[in-house]
């Protein structure tokens, strides 16, 4: 069973920057694509960046383009996501995502990835 595990969360100014770990365990980390996503109150969830297995590819929704970046450690099963220049809409609980092929869930494909399985997420709260 796929569990991933997000840290990094908190409270950051406009304009700051915070940067999201995400450790995965029950996958083979290196096979696989990784992503991040978010989810405002009232909102639905939103796809931000994906990572395929070597790095190679990065894909970002275009909320975030230019000002997050993606990246993984596939020797620490970690995938990030630095976050630069928030802003207040950015405000969300963050998610952690991958593809558990054990698993007979609901697969969403967002920005050239499937995802079937998400963290307990982390939350970021930027103030004006």
């Amino acid at each position: 069973q796929v569990q991933l595990v997000e840290s990094g969360g908190g409270s950051a100014q406009a304009g700051g920057s915070l940067t999201l770990s995400c450790v995965a365990s029950g996958i083979n980390f290196s096979r696989h694509c990784m992503g991040w996503f978010r989810q405002a109150p009232g909102k639905e969830r939103e796809g931000l960046a994906t990572i395929d297995s070597t790095s190679r590819n990065m894909y970002f929704a275009d909320s975030v383009k230019g000002r997050f970046n993606i990246s993984r450690d596939n020797t620490k099963d970690t995938v990030y996501l630095q976050m630069n220049d928030l802003k207040p809409e950015d405000s969300a609980k963050y998610y952690c995502a991958a593809f558990d092929v054990t698993e007979a869930r609901d697969t969403v494909r967002v920005l050239q990835c499937s995802f079937n399985t998400w963290g307990q997420g982390t939350l970021v709260t930027v103030a004006s």
